[in-house]
């Protein structure tokens, strides 16, 4: 499989509800991390290597800014070698961080729409957490400092995966982990987390129905799904398909109202559907930083028409609902 400890801690210590998925993880796991899967592997591994150790005085996962340490800990040098290489796995999108006195600027203000749901999602406190797409788990923090007992994240994207492992190698031995998976990659009819978590993902797939039917599976009976996903203005059955980018990106295909995607939600099986939250994207949220030098929203929205992207869509406008499993 990997050489990476972390991975075989994981295996070795899943919770009850997961050992049927053992086998399976296993094999997904020894494909994700082949050494032929992305050319920067073995570099990153020698990053992780080369991260010092210094053993955080204290740690904050429940406020806006997830923070490990204090500028106080360890010696300069090797706080100043961290912070180096945290920089190598540029771009971090999701955030804030701050680790031993490094302030990590992602470039979405992740904690902003941790604080539109946080107050009504069921109590995350000793719940088993799946969080799909997860990018570098800074929600899998957050929802540990609400208390949640075990949190896992997948997401296929390497260079996230490994901004994680910095991260928790740096903070310690906590009950989060991060795998480089898809949905697809879980086994159906898992029926185990008592809440999952699906943010910025369902407007990536070609089938939102499969989406929404592979997140069902993965709850147990009475589990709670958290839903945010890109939505338009508009009565029930509207629904935009941009026909090439949307926002610049490609891979955009479905973007519904509030009430057609309720009734996708009720098509799929869900009950006690309601929509918490409806924000429209501004450029204090998502922005590019020094941790994010790339393009960002600014460059996608129409520079004479900000309620409009650069392809003439309606600006991004993002909800969050909650449902049920019966």
């Amino acid at each position: 499989m990997t050489d990476f400890p972390d991975y075989h801690t994981l295996l070795a210590r899943l919770p009850e509800a997961l050992t049927p998925w053992r086998p399976h993880l296993e094999a997904r796991l020894a494909s994700a991390l082949a050494p032929t899967r992305h050319g920067d592997l073995p570099q990153w591994h020698r990053w992780l290597a080369e991260l010092p150790r210094i053993v955080p005085s204290s740690v904050a996962f429940s406020g806006p800014v997830v923070r490990i340490g204090t500028p106080e800990d360890g010696d300069p040098d090797s706080r100043a070698a961290i912070a180096a290489i945290l920089r190598r796995w540029h771009p971090w999108r999701k955030g804030p961080f701050e680790i031993f006195g490094t302030f990590i600027d992602a470039e979405w203000r992740s904690d902003w729409k941790w604080a539109r749901l946080e107050g009504a999602i069921a109590p995350l406190a000793g719940r088993l957490v799946l969080d799909v797409g997860a990018g570098n788990g800074y929600y899998l923090w957050r929802m540990l400092g609400a208390g949640a007992g075990r949190v896992i994240g997948i997401d296929p994207t390497l260079r996230y995966v490994f901004q994680f492992l910095a991260i928790k190698r740096l903070a310690g031995d906590w009950l989060a982990d991060l795998l480089p998976l898809a949905l697809e990659d879980l086994p159906p009819g898992l029926a185990a987390f008592d809440t999952v978590f699906s943010m910025g993902v369902l407007y990536h797939r070609r089938s939102p129905f499969d989406h929404l039917f592979a997140l069902k599976d993965c709850l147990r009976p009475g589990g709670e799904l958290v839903l945010e996903t890109l939505v338009i203005e508009g009565g029930a059955g509207e629904v935009l398909v941009p026909e090439g980018r949307y926002a610049q990106m490609r891979n955009v295909w479905f973007l519904p109202t509030v009430a057609t995607l309720e009734g996708w939600l009720r098509r799929v099986g869900f009950r006690r559907i309601r929509c918490i939250d409806v924000s429209r994207t501004t450029t204090a949220e998502q922005r590019a930083t020094d941790w994010m030098r790339f393009q960002s929203l600014a460059d996608f929205l129409d520079p004479h028409d900000p309620e409009r992207t650069v392809e003439g869509y309606p600006a991004p406008r993002r909800a969050i609902l909650l449902m049920e499993k019966p």
